[in-house]
C-alpha cells in the first residue's frame, strides 16, 4: 500500500500556494519527471505542477481520466497528467496514467499506486 499526502509550495507563476500530491513522501512531479526522462519522452522534466486552490475541486476524485497533476504554468488543462482513479473497497487505486496532449506516450510501467481509502480521504479533507 502506498502512502498519500500533499506538499504545499509557492507556485512560480501565480505566487500562491500550489498543492502537489505525495506518494510515499515523494512529490508526484518528481516521480513522473523521472519516469518520462528515463523513457526518453520529449518534452520531459518540469512540465507538471501542483494545483492552485481554485482547481482542487476537479482533481483526485474517482473516475476515468481524472487530473492528478496540473501544468507547471498553473492551468490544470494545459499539460495535465491524468489517471483512472477507482475505489475498491477500502482502497483507492491510481492506474492507467496518460498525458492527453501526447496520446502516443506509454505509461503502462508507471503505477499503479494503491492507497488506504481512509488515509486518502483524510489527506483530501485536510486541503479543505
Amino acid at each position: 500500500m502506498n502512502e498519500f499526502g500533499f506538499s504545499t509550495e509557492t507556485h512560480d507563476v501565480w505566487s500562491c500556494d500550489a498543492f502537489v500530491p505525495l506518494i510515499d513522501g515523494k512529490p508526484l512531479t518528481h516521480l513522473i519527471d523521472t519516469f518520462e526522462a528515463r523513457a526518453r519522452m520529449q518534452p520531459a522534466g518540469e512540465m507538471y505542477g501542483g494545483f492552485i486552490e481554485d482547481e482542487l475541486a476537479q482533481a483526485f476524485r474517482p473516475g476515468k481520466a481524472q487530473l492528478v497533476l496540473a501544468c507547471s504554468c498553473g492551468a490544470a488543462e494545459c499539460w495535465p497528467l491524468q489517471a483512472d482513479i477507482t475505489v475498491d473497497g477500502d482502497t483507492i487505486v491510481w492506474n492507467e496514467f496518460r498525458q492527453p496532449r501526447r496520446k502516443d506516450r506509454d505509461y503502462t510501467r508507471f503505477g499503479p499506486f494503491r492507497f488506504d481509502r481512509a488515509q486518502y480521504e483524510e489527506a483530501l479533507a485536510e486541503l479543505g
